[in-house]
């Protein structure tokens, strides 16, 4: 049920609405007031201690849970749930994995690799099935994902994608040709080039929003202790130092187990710094459209899309019929800062408005009604973990490269069992207790993130010029990790 409407005694609510369209269109319906819990302000005790608010540390409580609903567990979050990434991103709760299977299978092996995309591909269905058992009403719909070929290096790109899937035996992406592209949507061609499409039925879309405010209130019922506006400092094992953000006060936490669910926040702490590089991504997102502009686009409900090319784009027709519609190409900042300035950056905003309408003219002069961004973590191998020492107590989970709506369930279950020392086929998963490299230090980071950024952009106007592979994105493919 959403949490009553409060009268807001500072400016939190307008602060928080600002983080994009999916908290504001929570105000907007009188869904939820984004009012902050309170903070926690004395020393405390607890089994758990899961630093972070958004998804990861929701779904390692839920999961946690239920194991064993006895346990005694703290969320401590510097701003409110989902204020990160998990209440800013694209939407898409897909099967997608940060490491293609491919990468796994040469690192792996083969049974790895099918493994993880197996349980990729349960988790879309898990995280459907959550949210309908706990009434989170989070305009869940599992429509695929649609990535158009634009162009012939696009097209040869998309066929070795569905060639690679095939040979997993667990995949069932498909190719649609440039008839049925032609048929079913107002997508354009670069150059005289007819479209064609790869289709992905195990994609649903999402409002992240709603979900994670949603699954909030669930842990919440169930027990769960949520301090927001309570800023940690620092960890060790067994205990957690915080202030609470408000007052000032400064306390500690001790607990048997100490999960860090950072994401792209946590390189501002120490004990984190280089093994999380934070990555800006931005999004648009449109006034409503008529059913006539998309019957003409061709985008479903419930279908998310992008295309192929490198500096990576993606978008969802929203429940309420907007394009909300994202990409790269921001950059990255100095010794991995993280401000709310980074997030607004007029040219990659006016770039994905020019992008949107280049892909689908039928859009026209609808207007832009929101602009937001956010960090996403980004380990150097390009591989997420969710990893538990139990000699220590300490675990953590992060490194999702933008694509963790869905890879945090998978998170929070593989870390339930690794905390209860259960070998499951989750525990035997690649991602479980891996330890990528650190990041370079400064100025090296600083280069090669911002390099892997221009290199992208490179890759694409290399490709459209020569109408072959990029060599850019080849050479940027073995910085970046793929």
């Amino acid at each position: 049920m959403p949490r009553p409407m409060h009268a807001a005694t500072d400016s939190s609510v307008a602060a928080y609405r600002s983080t994009g369209f999916w908290f504001d269109s929570l105000v907007e319906a009188g869904l939820d007031d984004l009012r902050p819990r309170p903070a926690l302000t004395s020393d405390a005790r607890f089994d758990v201690c899961l630093i972070g608010g958004g998804l990861t540390a929701l779904w390692t409580a839920h999961s946690l849970l239920a194991q064993d609903p006895t346990l005694r567990i703290a969320i401590l979050e510097r701003e409110i749930a989902g204020y990160g990434a998990s209440g800013r991103n694209g939407g898409w709760c897909s099967a997608l994995f940060p490491r293609t299977a491919g990468a796994i299978e040469r690192h792996d092996g083969l049974e790895a690799a099918v493994a993880m995309r197996r349980a990729m591909l349960d988790t879309v269905a898990e995280v459907g099935a959550v949210t309908r058992r706990e009434e989170i009403d989070c305009d869940f719909v599992q429509g695929g994902t649609l990535v158009f070929a634009r162009d012939a290096v696009q097209q040869r790109a998309a066929a070795a994608d569905v060639a690679e899937a095939a040979q997993y035996g667990v995949d069932r992406t498909a190719l649609l040709d440039e008839h049925e592209v032609a048929s079913r949507f107002g997508v354009t061609g670069i150059g005289e080039t007819r479209p064609t499409a790869t289709f992905d039925p195990d994609c649903a879309r999402v409002h992240p929003g709603k979900l994670v405010r949603g699954l909030a209130r669930v842990v919440e019922a169930s027990g769960v202790s949520i301090f927001e506006r309570t800023e940690v400092l620092d960890w060790a094992a067994g205990r957690v130092r915080f202030r609470a953000v408000d007052s000032g006060f400064e306390g500690t936490v001790s607990a048997r187990r100490v999960i860090v669910a950072l994401e792209g926040f946590g390189s501002q702490l120490p004990r984190v710094r280089r093994r999380i590089l934070p990555l800006y991504s931005l999004m648009i997102a449109t006034e409503p459209l008529s059913d006539e502009v998309w019957n003409e686009i061709g985008i479903e409900h419930g279908q998310t899309f992008s295309d192929y090319r490198h500096l990576l784009i993606y978008g969802q027709r929203t429940a309420d019929n907007r394009f909300a519609f994202g990409g790269r190409g921001a950059n990255y900042h100095w010794g991995s800062a993280v401000d709310p300035s980074f997030e607004r950056v007029d040219s990659v905003f006016e770039h994905l408005h020019r992008t949107l309408k280049s892909l689908f003219p039928a859009v026209g002069d609808a207007a832009v009604t929101h602009r937001w961004g956010g960090p996403l973590g980004v380990a150097r191998d390009w591989n997420a973990t969710a990893s538990y020492n139990p000699r220590t107590g300490v675990g953590f989970a992060g490194g999702y490269v933008g694509d963790g709506l869905s890879t945090t369930n998978l998170a929070g279950r593989t870390l339930a069992d690794l905390v209860f020392e259960r070998d499951t086929e989750l525990t035997r998963l690649p991602w479980a207790n891996h330890r990528s490299p650190l990041w370079e230090p400064e100025p090296l980071r600083f280069v090669g993130a911002n390099l892997g950024v221009i290199g992208m952009q490179v890759a694409d106007l290399e490709e459209r010029a020569t109408g072959r592979p990029s060599l850019v994105a080849k050479a940027v493919g073995r910085l970046t990790g793929h």
